[in-house]
């Protein structure tokens, strides 16, 4: 997409789940579809990129935009490792600066 093309963004796999604990792995009441997605997710790779992001959004995003013929792209703030159990605790001033670089980009 023109936009990806125009920034220097960090170029990866965002999987977009149905939903926050299960379908990410975790596990809350419910026992998960798969205790080990989040390994098999580790070790994927396409075309050298591999999975550094979770989000529950973009599929919505991406079916409607087909739909109706547009073209759609997730751009996201990567907050959380869990592999490491890292985690950026005041992520809100770095999530305004990424939606400033987008908006003065398109």
């Amino acid at each position: 997409m023109e936009l990806f093309e125009k920034e220097s963004f960090k170029h990866g796999i965002t999987v977009s789940t149905p939903g926050f604990y299960a379908p990410q792995g975790r596990r809350l009441r419910l026992e998960t579809f798969d205790n080990d997605i989040n390994n098999k997710l580790s070790e994927f790779s396409y075309r050298g990129r591999t999975i550094s992001n979770y989000e529950m959004e973009s599929s919505a995003i991406y079916a409607l935009s087909a739909l109706l013929g547009h073209k759609a792209m997730t751009i996201c703030l990567v907050i959380g490792n869990r592999v490491t159990g890292e985690f950026i605790q005041d992520y809100k001033p770095l999530m305004s600066e990424l939606a400033l670089k987008v908006f003065k980009i398109i």
